[in-house]
């Protein structure tokens, strides 16, 4: 729903710069859509770091709040769809590998929580993206069959999650990302306006 990996992008290169290290583009894209831990201890490895996973994560969260103001922007599209899908009385939540506070805080920005009837965050399941479980999870919590549901990913990480879950999964590249390997996904559109994403949600733009 929002460009947060362009943020996420400079809070990395932060991290880093700090650490006499640079963020480079392919841990960006191996990073992309994983949990808090699961990216932290990667970053630690990588780097041969002597830190806990909980501090990065501490650090990097304030970086990303005093960043969120003048950077988050949400993704063409963005407002008409949530209408659209209002409209046609469809059921929608959130599956997100960031942490709830992030999610929530991200979400406030827009006062767009009370338009999901959920939000699942990284605490929420065990295994982390590209693995299933979260979008299981949440077609479970809908009362629907994997099959029966439509998801919205602009990470590798994320659409190999969602087809492995059974979902229709459909990608939604962002500058960030276009570059990233999107086999799995059924569809891949160039922006939340497109028709095709309409099309298989049965919507009338």
């Amino acid at each position: 729903m929002f460009d947060t990996e362009n943020i996420y992008t400079m809070v990395g290169s932060e991290l880093m710069r700090r650490r006499g290290g640079e963020f480079t583009d392919d841990l960006k894209d191996e990073l992309m859509g994983l949990r808090p831990q699961t990216t932290f201890e990667t970053m630690i490895r990588r780097y041969d770091l002597d830190e806990r996973w909980e501090d990065l994560a501490r650090e990097s969260n304030a970086i990303f709040l005093g960043l969120l103001d003048e950077h988050l922007k949400p993704m063409p599209g963005l407002f008409e769809l949530l209408d659209a899908l209002e409209a046609a009385g469809i059921p929608k939540a959130i599956a997100t590998g960031s942490s709830r506070g992030m999610a929530e805080e991200v979400l406030a920005r827009f006062d767009l929580s009370h338009r999901f009837a959920f939000i699942l965050d990284s605490e929420d399941v065990r295994q982390g993206k590209p693995h299933p479980e979260i979008y299981l999870a949440a077609a479970k919590r809908l009362g629907l069959s994997p099959d029966q549901t439509i998801v919205l990913e602009d990470s590798q990480n994320g659409c190999r999650s969602a087809s492995a879950a059974g979902a229709f999964a459909v990608a939604v590249p962002g500058a960030h990302s276009e570059t990233q390997d999107f086999s799995s996904a059924s569809l891949v559109v160039e922006n939340l306006a497109d028709h095709r994403l309409y099309e298989v949600l049965g919507l009338r733009e």
